[in-house]
Order: C-alpha cells, then sequence, then structure tokens
C-alpha cells in the first residue's frame, strides 16, 4: 500500500474502446491542469517496452501510430494478458512507480482487474471514467473491426460490470467536452490545492 503522505491525492482510472477518443481527452484534461499538477500514466508504456525486451522488437515504432505495432498487437495483448495472470498489478506497478503530481490520470485501463488494483491501493482517490462514443464517430476516425484484438479483453473487458463514476460521450452531437469535464476538473484542482500545502516536492 503507497504511504498516503506521499501518494496522489486523486487517481482518474480511464477507460473506452479503440478511437474512442481517450488519449485526446487525457491529453486535454493535463493541459487545463498543467503538467506539474496532473501526470498521464499509460499502463500499455510499460507493456510495451516490456514486450520489446523479450522480443528484440524496435520500442519507439511500437509506441507509435503506425503499421508497425498493428502487426504484433494481437501477440503483444496475448503476451499481455499471460503476464497479468501471473501478477495482475504488474504493468499498474511499474506506470506509477515514478508518479510524482498529486493528480494521476491513467489513459488506458482496460481490464477489471486494473480497476481493482487502483481501488486497493488508492481506495480514497480513485475515480473510473468511460469514454465513450458511436461506432459510427469510430470508424471516421479510422476504426475498423480487427478480430484477436476488438473481441480480446483488452477491448472487451471493461464493457459491463462496471459503475463508472464518469461518462464522457466523444461524439459530434454530444455536449462539448469542456462543459462534461468541468466537475471532474473541479475535483482535480480541489485535490492539487489540497496537497499543495501538504507536499512542496517538485514533480517531473
Amino acid at each position: 500500500m503507497e504511504d498516503p503522505a506521499s501518494g496522489p491525492k486523486l487517481v482518474l482510472v480511464f477507460s473506452g474502446k479503440r478511437k474512442s477518443g481517450k488519449d485526446y481527452v487525457t491529453d486535454l484534461i493535463q493541459e487545463r491542469l498543467g503538467s506539474d499538477v496532473c501526470c498521464i500514466l499509460r499502463l500499455s508504456g510499460p507493456l510495451k517496452q516490456q514486450y520489446a525486451q523479450e522480443h528484440g522488437l524496435d520500442l519507439d515504432q511500437l509506441l507509435g501510430p503506425g503499421v508497425y505495432k498493428e502487426q504484433y498487437r494481437a501477440d503483444m495483448i496475448r503476451w499481455g494478458e499471460t503476464r497479468r495472470r501471473q501478477d495482475p498489478g504488474f504493468f499498474c506497478r511499474l506506470a506509477t512507480r515514478a508518479a510524482r503530481q498529486p493528480v494521476w490520470v491513467v489513459s488506458d485501463a482496460r481490464r477489471l482487474s486494473d480497476l481493482q488494483w487502483f481501488w486497493s491501493e488508492f481506495p480514497g482517490q480513485t475515480q473510473s471514467v468511460r469514454v465513450q462514443c458511436s461506432e459510427k464517430t469510430r470508424k471516421q476516425r479510422g476504426w475498423s473491426f480487427s478480430p484477436g484484438v476488438d473481441d480480446a479483453e483488452s477491448e472487451c473487458g471493461l464493457d459491463s460490470g462496471v459503475e463508472f463514476d464518469w461518462l464522457i460521450t466523444n461524439d459530434a452531437d454530444a455536449p462539448s467536452l469542456e462543459e462534461q469535464l468541468q466537475p471532474i476538473l473541479k475535483l482535480a484542482e480541489e485535490a492539487a490545492s489540497s496537497s499543495s500545502s501538504s507536499s512542496s516536492s517538485s514533480c517531473h
């Protein structure tokens, strides 16, 4: 368990389908709060780093949006599931070990075990956020169904059985993201201000 004095004041755990706009939304939150207050944690980062090391692959290309990553995606998912079965918190611990800001934004939770780890480690600070949009919108953003990816637990693990604290609809005809994110940003600002009096550690 993390020491409450040095741990985060708020952990926003985001999930959503491919091309739902999770990264756009989480980047927007960090932009509004500032990187000294808010850090973005990607669980897929340490997964890809570990996978690249074990398979002798180009990490930079695996982290990018191109074809290189897509040709390894299905195998990387299978490999990640095996590691998680052995140790459900493995990638969560790797992703959070260097975080020092008061507000953590986890941009890519994909399984119930991801959420459960944060609920267990930071029970008072964790809030779950689901980014959703229509299939039509996802297709307009370049999504198409990929067997072994879109029907895997990494895409479907949080489709049901979770009561999210917040739902963000990222469609053109939905209320603006600014409007939908306002209460979350307010919560984050309050968490950050509560930490400023008790912590003066610098953030990287």
